[in-house]
């Protein structure tokens, strides 16, 4: 169990990243959902010891990880959102680096788990080619393999799918659905509300520094059932329809705006049908009541 509690985080420039924020993840993939800018970074680099907190508190199975950053370093796996890689180094020879850098010493061993590893994350073919001619879900991969090394505790990614193509971000996904143990807490911090959808047993939602929800996935779409509406609006009315009304999606054609709508106990109009709510409509009706 990681329990993170009343973190508070404010940068020289006066701009205060992350505002009291406290959760309890148990084992398994845990989604922080928020847009770009709301405090999902700076909170991943504080629980990776990259960064210092201003208040709070972190443990993991009664271990404070702030206090303690060498034992933090040891049970973690770490793929930032910027992840650097060495271009001329092959992907073999960077993995044996960073096996050495977390200890494992007996060459026999580490050419095993680094041949392990890249039977992994599927790319054995690749192990002789240099970094520098990756693609970009071929570098996601490779840093998924490097976070995995000495099957840590606790794994923390940082918006791992942005930017790639849908095939890759699909491959990423079944790679993610298979990491860790049963012990381990794998932390997803995303803006791509389908990353929670497909591989999330337990979520929050992050905005301007402050936890808006927390729940699973089921449990925040459940919460919508019979408010989601979708219907068409004449596209001179759309500007006044949304003054009224929680607005998620609208596609205009043909002179008429195609609308889906939340609306909690009252149908927009006749010419509205009730529809299945999917996490998006959760997510952008939580946001969107901050404004």
């Amino acid at each position: 169990m990681l329990v993170i509690k009343d973190l508070m985080k404010t940068y020289s420039s006066g701009v205060q990243a992350l505002k009291g924020v406290s959760l309890e993840l148990s084992p398994g993939v845990f989604g922080l959902l928020g847009p770009n800018g709301s405090g999902k970074t700076t909170l991943m680099k504080i629980i990776a010891t990259v960064l210092e907190a201003d208040a709070g508190s972190i443990e993991m199975n009664g271990t404070d990880l702030i206090a303690h950053k060498d034992h933090t370093r040891q049970m973690l796996g770490y793929l930032p959102q910027d992840f650097g890689l060495y271009p001329t180094l092959t992907a073999w020879q960077m993995l044996d680096y960073f096996a050495k850098l977390k200890g494992v010493t007996n060459r026999k061993e580490r050419h095993a788990l680094i041949d392990a590893l890249l039977d992994r994350v599927n790319l054995s073919a690749e192990r002789s080619q240099r970094l520098g001619g990756f693609s970009g879900g071929m570098r996601q991969r490779i840093g998924i393999a490097q976070a995995l090394i000495g099957e840590p505790d606790l794994i923390i990614v940082d918006e791992p799918t942005a930017g790639l193509d849908p095939e890759e971000r699909n491959r990423f996904h079944n790679l993610i659905s298979e990491t860790g143990g049963e012990n381990t807490v794998v932390i997803l911090s995303t803006h791509i509300v389908s990353d929670v959808t497909n591989l999330c047993s337990r979520m929050a939602i992050i905005r301007q520094g402050k936890i808006l929800s927390s729940c699973t996935p089921r449990q925040a779409v459940d919460e919508l059932k019979g408010s989601v509406w979708e219907g068409a609006v004449p596209r001179e009315h759309l500007a006044t329809f949304k003054s009224q009304f929680n607005v998620v999606f609208s596609r205009t054609f043909d002179g008429q705006a195609r609308v889906r709508v939340i609306s909690k106990g009252q149908r927009p109009s006749e010419d509205f049908t009730e529809t299945t709510p999917v996490l998006e409509d959760y997510y952008f009706d939580l946001v969107n009541r901050q404004d």
